[in-house]
Order: C-alpha cells, then structure tokens, then sequence
C-alpha cells in the first residue's frame, strides 16, 4: 500500500527536467501540479526563468497541462497569459483529472508524466491512475494550513521508506 506514495523519479527542481530526456523515453507530455510545483504557492505568475522552461518544452513539442486543487481563478490567472492548458479544483489523489489531461492532450499514459511536489496528492494520484510519476522539492518552505498537515504526514512516509533503503535520494 505504501509503495503508491512512491514516485517513480526525483528531482530538487523542474527545472532539471529536460525534454531531451523525456523524449528518450518517448514523453509526449507533462501533467504538472502547480503551487509549490512550478512556483511558490503565493506567486500569482510565472518566473522568467519557468517561461523560459515552457518554451524549451514547447519547442521540442512536449505537451503540458497544470492539474491543480486549487480554485479557478487562481489557476487561470497563472495559465492563461502562458496559454497552458489547466484543470482547476482536480481532486488529487483522484483519478479522473489526470485521465481528463491524458484526454486533452491525446496521449496515452506511458506518454505522460506526473510532476509535483507532494506525495498525498501528485505521486498517489499519479502513481494510482498508471504515470510516471516525479516528485519535486517544493519551491517554497511554507504552504497552506491542508498542505502543512500533508507534509507532516509525507515526512512520516519518507522516514519509513529511508528506514526500508527504498529512497534513491536525500532530503
């Protein structure tokens, strides 16, 4: 049971995530969370340096679409300007919005990966619907009163697959 809380990769940031190397592996696109994922969870837009990643992305035609908890406006209001697909109020560990981005960008699932930054909700959801998933250390060391309750949670996880030798990296 356990096991569904552990991604398939993991990476400090997004931005070591190259399309050179998803395409190896035959990635056609990403489904990436979006607070604390891509950037701080109170950062109302893109960085220039996560533009600049979406281009790379775009450019070596990788889809991508933002699958966020959050509420519309909030991921509208980040989406919109970059003209990214996105799904708001997703439900995550939830299935469905993760097969609805598969849908929208006409992919099948060993063409996608899940990217994000919390266990309970991207990983699980990711792992549980078949994704590759990808687990990012949040940009930002505060969150959200749910969230703060999921990272205490998510740390109790990693502490039992540290003391099993199942993680490949360190905090």
């Amino acid at each position: 049971m356990l096991k569904q809380f552990l991604p398939n990769e993991h990476v400090k940031s997004i931005f070591e995530i190259k399309p050179d190397q998803l395409k190896a592996r035959g990635v056609k696109g990403i489904i990436t969370d979006l607070d604390n994922t891509l950037v701080e969870w109170d950062r109302p837009s893109a960085t220039p340096r996560l533009i600049e990643w979406f281009e790379e992305m775009k450019k070596n035609n990788i889809l991508i679409t933002i699958v966020s908890n959050n509420n519309e406006e909030r991921v509208k209001a980040f989406a919109d300007p970059l003209q990214i697909p996105f799904i708001f109020r997703a439900k995550k560990p939830m299935i469905p919005a993760f097969n609805k981005a598969l849908s929208q960008m006409e992919l099948n699932k060993d063409e996608a990966v899940v990217i994000g930054d919390q266990l309970l909700t991207d990983v699980l959801g990711g792992n549980r619907g078949g994704f590759h998933t990808i687990l990012v250390v949040p940009v930002a060391q505060t969150d959200g009163l749910a969230t703060k309750f999921n990272r205490f949670v998510e740390r109790r996880i990693l502490n039992w697959f540290r003391k099993k030798g199942m993680l490949q990296w360190e905090d």
